[in-house]
């Protein structure tokens, strides 16, 4: 079964999603679940083409084109209403990643990217300007906020960081660097490197008995493992759209426990930080204030600084009802084989596992001395990998089958 547009939207995750979502009146469409997997009709797929490289980009299911698609020629028409879009858009993106990862609406905020909400987090602490204790990560963490604290590091934080061994972190590695002047433990919840998954859960039990907060990456993990920020207890989270979600460039969420919105700095006010009364008119009675206004209180207040990606926004409210109809658990059961298969094949092929074996994320990683060779083979077979110059990472989604694993394996034999 190929669900159209009108079928995500009027399914939403069911009953509970249109609790979450507040629309009324829809009757749920089956689960996408119930057709099976892999889920090829629900995507464009270039002929001749293997796609393995989700883990970098992942393409947008059909519908969420078309919303897209919708979307663009409103907003290149002339005379059409200036909120047009917000007219059409069925699904608050917001309130739908809140649900897929257990959260409250209001503890979720538009950012631009993972590395703003990464920002966000150092400057609402204060560790950019006060340098005052210490932030614990690990070598396992997305590179572009490792460079952010290496340079915090030069500029006086102190900055300690977890080792990998075998391809994991070990808790014990971290707890030996946290200490009673820990402020912040700051992790991916699964390496974009290999795949490794924290435990949040065990990560946030460590931080808060130190008074410390934790910050999370979720880039990875966010719609392709299951993802539960209440009962994991971690302080702020945040991601892009454009992999596990199915959305684009430009427009990512940002996670902050309600709790700590008004305990933590501001430190950024624009006009999402407010609600805003304007009093020019000299009709108006309160013409001499000119102007008005309450500050805001959700998360949106503190990360939004302004106009968003309208576009992206409308592909996001028909991707994540899709992920929440086919279920979380559904789409990581259904990349087990094909994972498994990996990890047993490409080893007789001379190439180093990296991930550990027992992972269930969506990410594994191989490496090699020269990986040249294997570049060209399989580009010259139209598959796709992530190939770095000592390994090669591979990312299958719920589109993908042994089949597109077998031609990978016969492109590199």
């Amino acid at each position: 079964m190929k669900l159209n547009r009108r079928d995500l939207l009027a399914g939403a995750g069911g009953l509970a999603a249109h609790a979450a979502f507040g629309k009324p009146g829809t009757q749920p469409a089956s689960a996408p679940a119930e057709a099976g997997f892999p889920r090829k009709a629900d995507f464009h797929i270039v002929a001749g083409s293997t796609y393995l490289n989700n883990a970098s980009t992942h393409p947008m299911p059909a519908a969420s084109m078309q919303a897209y698609r919708e979307y663009v020629e409103r907003r290149g028409s002339v005379g059409a209403p200036a909120d047009d879009s917000l007219r059409r858009r069925e699904v608050s993106p917001t309130a739908a990643f809140a649900a897929l990862i257990n959260a409250r609406p209001s503890e979720v905020g538009y950012v631009q990217n993972t590395s703003s909400g990464e920002n966000l987090v150092i400057e609402s602490l204060g560790l950019d300007r006060k340098f005052e204790g210490n932030v614990v990560t690990d070598w396992l963490h997305f590179e572009g906020a490792l460079v952010h604290l290496m340079e915090l590091r030069k500029q006086g934080l102190d900055v300690r960081v977890a080792r990998p061994r075998e391809g994991r972190i070990d808790i014990k590695d971290l707890e030996r660097l946290v200490d009673r002047n820990t402020k912040l433990i700051e992790v991916s919840f699964v390496s974009m490197y290999n795949g490794f998954q924290h435990d949040l859960k065990a990560v946030s039990d460590l931080a808060h008995a130190h008074g410390a907060y934790v910050y999370a990456d979720i880039i990875q993990g966010a719609g392709a493992v299951p993802l539960d920020v209440r009962a994991t207890g971690v302080d702020f989270a945040s991601c892009a759209t454009y992999k596990w979600l199915m959305g684009d460039f430009g427009l990512g969420f940002f996670y902050c426990r309600e709790e700590l919105i008004g305990r933590i700095r501001r430190p950024h006010i624009s006009y999402p930080s407010a609600a805003i009364e304007t009093h020019h008119s000299p009709f108006d009675p309160r013409h001499d204030q000119r102007m008005t206004y309450t500050m805001r209180s959700e998360t949106s207040a503190m990360s939004q600084t302004g106009t968003t990606a309208s576009g992206v926004a409308e592909a996001l409210a028909v991707s994540l009802p899709y992920i929440r109809e086919l279920g979380v658990e559904n789409i990581q059961n259904h990349r087990r084989p094909l994972l498994r298969k990996l990890q047993e094949e490409m080893p007789r092929l001379g190439f180093t596992p990296q991930t550990p074996p027992e992972s269930a994320s969506p990410i594994v990683t191989f490496a090699h001395r020269d990986t040249s060779q294997a570049a060209r083979k399989l580009r010259d077979a139209r598959v796709s990998v992530s190939v770095y110059p000592y390994a090669i990472r591979i990312s299958p989604s719920i589109y993908n089958d042994l089949a597109d694993v077998d031609r990978l394996l016969d492109a590199l034999s």
